[in-house]
């Protein structure tokens, strides 16, 4: 009998250390996980409001070129076509 005791002590301290390390795991991620990963999505959500911002200010920009000479914006236009047709060959 000496010898299930020992082994159902054993098996109960490990569950014990189990359920303590689950526990230790979880403080872990909320005190310290949780919030880099917040923080991170915040960046990133920044740097894409920002990018958003750049690219529709450029976009009307080049808007603005392609009304002020619509000629040179088709010639370019056709090169950059070209160009694309002759590299895909």
């Amino acid at each position: 009998m000496t010898f299930a005791n020992d082994a159902q002590g054993k098996i109960e301290d490990a569950e014990t250390q189990i359920a303590r390390l689950r526990e230790q795991v979880e403080t872990l991620m909320k005190d310290h996980v949780t919030p880099a990963v917040a923080d991170f999505a915040g960046r990133a959500e920044s740097a894409v409001h920002s990018a958003s911002g750049i690219v529709r200010d450029q976009a009307q920009v080049v808007s603005g070129h392609v009304k002020e000479q619509p000629l040179i914006a088709i010639m370019i236009a056709a090169a950059i076509g070209w160009t694309i047709g002759r590299v895909m060959r």
